[in-house]
């Protein structure tokens, strides 16, 4: 198959549908030829609220032998596929207080602009000013026909508040950006497969509009009938995709079934997490994203882990001092059930086999990114971020506990755009990007 007679264009030869095309181009018979094939890459980064308990969560020892804590102890399965960094920093401040600055300097690695949102304490501020890390990639991705997917990122969350503010969105398209994640299991599913009402109106325009095109067609001259006919060509693929949508389910990719009538409540938060997961395995499959996120609740994240017997709000148990015994056991437990989140994302991409032959597993292609706002919720401090990184995907040496001494997360989030192969030289504040890449990753 050559350059110009692509698989794209094999399909549409056969008269299908850019419609089925997602679930079509990872058929193994549809596979590139040896000498094109190239890897795919993926990346998820997971948020959870209100920093840890280093004493339940750091590992003691560095290297290839170390010991999984109470709070990493669900990654215990995938330990040699684990990377755990310690003394990655949050080195960037600015207007905002901790929290604030925690999750909007995050992925972007840059100031917030001066705004009127007043936190617990320091200055107001307001959105990030720069690109998250995840939309970085995300475009650096789209630009290439080869890597280029329907949605390009997905943006998963689990009881994200309706309000947008600074502790609400960590992913940015861009300065004074901030992207929503989509909380709504259900508006994920009918954003990934549910088009039916869209496309049966959208036949009744297209059907006016060949109409019209007709009409016109022949009292223009040639130079303005070509450019119809491109028009005319591009209605008929478009009605096309309407004819073959009730199949598309039918075809390389199932469809799955959501379990119906999860309400958006703390106690259903579970449920919830168990759907999204589900859902951003199934679209990788699909690949209709090489990137996603899934943020839990928001920074200040007041969930009641009821579930676990837990009936404070999270963050006012992450205030409470180390010496409240009490609070520190059940922080552990929460962070216990992040990672368990964690540990069931990395099973559901392990058991799925890479679509498209290109051999092993969703997770031998996909990187998992943990982490948090805040070091340690009661300190509020930005120093020693916690930085989980679980599976494949970006040529990280897995298996280890790294040590660094308060090295700014500017580095890790250029090493996070070098593993796809955007070698960029800085991102965020170029300040913090002066050493490159973090050492030792690779």
């Amino acid at each position: 198959m050559n350059h110009r007679n692509t698989r794209r264009g094999f399909l549409r030869d056969l008269g299908i549908s850019a419609a089925a095309l997602p679930f079509l181009t990872n058929l193994p018979c549809l596979a590139a030829p040896d000498g094109e094939k190239r890897r795919k890459q993926r990346l998820i980064v997971l948020f959870s609220p209100d920093g840890i308990v280093p004493s339940a969560f750091w590992p003691d020892e560095e290297g290839a032998s170390f010991t999984l804590k109470e709070s990493l102890k669900p990654l215990e399965p995938f330990k040699n596929r684990t990377l755990i960094l310690n003394g990655v920093s949050d080195r960037i401040r600015g207007d905002g207080d901790g929290h604030m600055r925690g999750i909007g300097c995050l992925l972007t690695g840059i100031e917030l602009f001066p705004g009127n949102v007043q936190g617990g304490s320091d200055t107001p501020a307001g959105w990030s000013s720069g690109i998250s890390i995840d939309q970085e990639i995300r475009n650096f991705l789209q630009k290439d026909a080869a890597t280029r997917t329907r949605f390009g990122s997905l943006e998963f969350g689990v009881m994200v508040p309706e309000r947008a503010d600074t502790w609400t969105r960590m992913s940015y398209a861009g300065p004074n950006q901030p992207l929503a994640p989509i909380d709504n299991p259900y508006q994920m599913f009918a954003k990934l497969y549910g088009r039916a009402k869209d496309q049966e109106s959208l036949k009744s325009v297209l059907d006016d509009l060949t109409e019209d095109l007709n009409k016109v067609r022949s009292r223009v001259g040639a130079e303005d009938r070509r450019i119809l006919e491109e028009h005319a060509t591009i209605v008929r693929e478009m009605e096309q995709e309407i004819r073959t949508a009730d199949s598309k389910k039918d075809v390389g990719h199932a469809v799955p079934v959501l379990e119906p009538g999860v309400r958006e409540d703390n106690d259903n938060i579970p449920q919830i997490s168990k759907l999204q997961i589900d859902l951003m395995v199934n679209s990788f499959a699909a690949d209709f994203a090489r990137v996603a996120t899934l943020q839990y609740t928001n920074s200040v994240g007041q969930a009641r882990f009821r579930w676990l017997g837990i009936e404070e709000g999270q963050h006012d148990l992450s205030h409470k001092p180390d010496s409240d015994a009490d609070a520190q056991e059940k922080l552990t437990r929460v962070n216990r059930w992040y990672c368990e989140q964690l540990a069931y994302l990395a099973k559901r991409l392990s058991e799925t086999p890479e679509p498209g032959g290109g051999g092993g597993t969703l997770l031998d292609n996909t990187l998992i990114v943990w982490t948090n706002e805040l070091g340690k919720g009661n300190s509020h401090t930005l120093d020693n971020i916690p930085f989980v990184l679980v599976g494949g995907g970006l040529g990280f040496q897995m298996g280890r506990s790294l040590k660094y001494p308060r090295v700014a997360h500017n580095r890790l989030l250029l090493s996070l755009a070098h593993g796809v192969g955007h070698r960029i030289s800085r991102f965020g504040n170029p300040d913090f990007c002066g050493d490159g890449p973090l050492a030792n990753l690779t």
